[in-house]
């Protein structure tokens, strides 16, 4: 036995995966899958017949669901496809920073500033606007494969 201290460099989380294998022939519209490694939402499968060679096929078309973006794959309908774990948590408004940054509260009373304001312009104007008028808003985030994204917007009221 030796009397040496070992030093283990962690570059992993905790080790909770960000998908989960499913079936290629049992996702359907409206569900997640991973392509191009960016989580998407399916809006559209197809399948085609099996073929002389076996295996039916699986067309989908998704959109990533941070983008935007159409992707596309084509997988055998029997293969496995990853799919993404999808939360969506709602956080109170609490301030919006001049580099675009906003400050959310969560539910434990803590806050949350890592988040930036979306891209989507009507989205954006509708939490800048209803921010202005001093209402009490409520934003929904999407996470997704390490990612985050403001998604959705409550007027809960006045403050």
């Amino acid at each position: 036995m030796s009397d040496e201290e070992h030093q283990f460099e962690s570059k992993a989380d905790a080790g909770a995966s960000k998908t989960y294998p499913q079936q290629a022939g049992t996702i359907r519209k409206n569900g997640y899958i991973v392509i191009k490694n960016r989580a998407c939402k399916v809006v559209e499968v197809s399948t085609s017949k099996t073929g002389k060679h076996g295996h039916a096929k699986c067309h989908f078309v998704a959109i990533d669901i941070f983008n935007g973006k159409k992707l596309e794959d084509i997988v055998p309908s029997s293969h496995n496809c990853d799919v993404p774990h999808v939360n969506r948590t709602d956080y109170q408004l609490i301030d919006i920073s001049e580099d675009g940054f906003v400050s959310l509260l969560t539910e434990n009373g803590n806050t949350k500033d890592d988040l930036k304001l979306p891209t989507d312009d009507t989205l954006l104007t509708q939490i800048k606007d209803g921010f202005g008028d001093g209402k009490d808003l409520v934003v929904t985030v999407m996470s997704a494969m390490g990612e985050e994204q403001i998604c959705a917007l409550k007027d809960i009221g006045p403050k």
